[in-house]
């Protein structure tokens, strides 16, 4: 349930603005007559939006602002005003404000800005699993508020100005999920936001892939081409993976971020470059200056704003704050409705160093929907590999022929298909006296079994796992084990 202050001090105002809000069924609605009535309402409950006039008497609705902010900077508020103060409303964006609607107030702009603004709350909520670290004059800014205030704080500081973020951290930390939010929450939040990664872009092609080109520059240059600076016009751009920019390229972007002007390749036309530059790396940048691999100028003029984002296993602690946040991310696309995951699997996880980080932990939980059938995740539905790192071997299910006789009914098909794949495990593995390996036989049989299972039943998860007396779990489970498809069954049924 989204939750809504409406402050002004035009009761008729107010009414309009609140019918406007009331089609929406998910959303409860407050008011308050004038900006310190608006103050005594904010500190006593929590509102996730503030819809605030800024002509009021007692306080105005830029000084109620800048308290709002203040007190919980995770409020996001949307600033009312008459056509002649519209300058107030660009002044209010520039302090924090998430956007400003003119009045007369007209229902489906409204609630099309409200819808925005959720979107960007939601979106400062998923970063909060990255715990993104402000630094400022060599210390960490992290304070005594909960974890989600202070995600909000950093997030509110960074979009209030246009200077470069450099965000550092490992692979599937959340750094482009940190520069999305960053971006979606500035005053920049109507223009693109442009990807880069440096990575992955040949170096004979960065200058043009940046910059642009004119047609016939170069070999190849069959017409004129934007680069991403211009693309990104008004907006920001991402420069992930900074690090590997090579030197002459880093040349290029320290004067475009020196004087805010860049060339297309070919071209003496100089071009204003109206963008915001948030980058990232996972690179020790300070060891490759040294190096002289990274220009250190290049390096203080993007660090004005560092952000650093910990790994996973610096804080196993929050996996269950994670792991509720995956869930529910994932009942809305996989409509299901698991309600959490078991203390087994849970601790499970909390013992894996998750070198994929944040994105691993994702891909884990999204793995574990597909193959739960329950709703909650078990350990069974975790992965096979991250069982065996931790050094859990799961108990092998077993259905005694009566168990299976009494959920189905024997038709003489099904009687022969059994009797045959009884008679070909007996021929799968040829064991001689020099081989006398157990475990190595045990998985040669078994891979062999469930190929010919699957053959069998062309490719039929059900009916293999009903018929050939295996568990549908552990079927699943050993499929994934020996990287076999089942669909490579069904679409070669005939030939097999």
């Amino acid at each position: 349930m989204l939750k809504v202050l409406v402050v002004d001090d035009d009761a008729g105002l107010r009414k309009s603005v609140i019918s406007a809000l009331s089609k929406c069924s998910d959303i409860e609605i407050s008011e308050a007559f004038d900006g310190i009535n608006a103050m005594e309402k904010v500190k006593a409950e929590t509102f996730n939006i503030v819809i605030l006039d800024v002509d009021m008497p007692r306080l105005s609705g830029m000084e109620a602002l800048k308290l709002i902010k203040e007190h919980d900077p995770s409020t996001i508020v949307i600033i009312l005003t008459a056509h002649a103060n519209i300058d107030d409303a660009v002044k209010a964006v520039k302090e924090g404000a998430f956007n400003y609607l003119a009045k007369p107030i007209r229902g489906e702009e409204l609630l099309s800005l409200v819808e925005q603004a959720r979107k960007a709350h939601n979106m400062i909520s998923d970063v909060a699993v990255s715990a993104p670290v402000l630094m400022q004059s060599g210390r960490k800014i992290i304070g005594h508020t909960a974890q989600m205030k202070k995600v909000f704080n950093i997030i509110h500081r960074v979009s209030k100005v246009d200077t470069p973020v450099l965000i550092r951290g490992a692979s599937g930390t959340g750094k482009e999920l940190v520069a999305r939010a960053i971006h979606f929450n500035s005053s920049r939040k109507g223009e693109r936001f442009v990807a880069v990664n440096c990575s992955a872009v040949p170096e004979n092609l960065f200058e043009s892939e940046f910059f642009g080109h004119e047609k016939g520059s170069f070999t190849g240059a069959d017409a004129r081409k934007i680069g991403k600076f211009q693309f990104a016009e008004g907006g920001t751009l991402f420069l992930d993976e900074v690090g590997d920019l090579p030197l002459m390229m880093q040349v290029k972007l320290l004067r475009v971020l020196q004087e805010k002007l860049f060339t297309p390749v070919g071209s003496n036309k100089e071009i204003e470059a109206n963008v915001r530059i948030i980058a990232a790396t996972n690179r020790p940048l300070e060891k490759m200056i040294q190096n002289n691999e990274f220009r250190d100028d290049l390096f203080y003029r993007m660090n004005v704003i560092p952000i650093f984002l910990p790994e996973l296993k610096e804080r196993i602690n929050d996996l269950d704050n994670m792991i509720g946040l995956f869930i529910k991310k994932f009942n809305t696309i996989h409509s299901r409705k698991v309600i959490g995951i078991s203390s087994e699997a849970l601790s499970a996880l909390k013992k894996y160093d998750w070198p994929g980080n944040i994105r691993e932990l994702e891909n884990v939980i999204e793995h574990a929907f597909i193959w739960e059938s329950g709703n909650v995740l078990g350990l069974a539905s975790l992965p096979e590999n991250i069982l065996n790192t931790v050094g859990i071997t799961l108990p092998e299910e077993v259905h005694t022929l009566e168990e299976t006789a009494q959920s189905s009914v024997a038709t003489p098909e099904i009687e022969a298909a059994n009797k045959e794949a009884s008679q070909s495990a007996s021929d799968i593995i040829q064991i001689n006296d020099e081989q006398l390996d157990f475990n190595k036989h045990k998985e040669a049989f078994e891979k062999e079994f469930i190929l010919k299972a699957l053959t069998m039943f062309k490719g039929r998860i059900n009916q293999t796992a009903l018929h050939a007396n295996i568990p549908k779990k552990t079927l699943l489970r050993k499929i994934e084990k020996y990287g076999i498809n089942a669909k490579d069954f069904v679409e070669n049924a005939d030939s097999l």
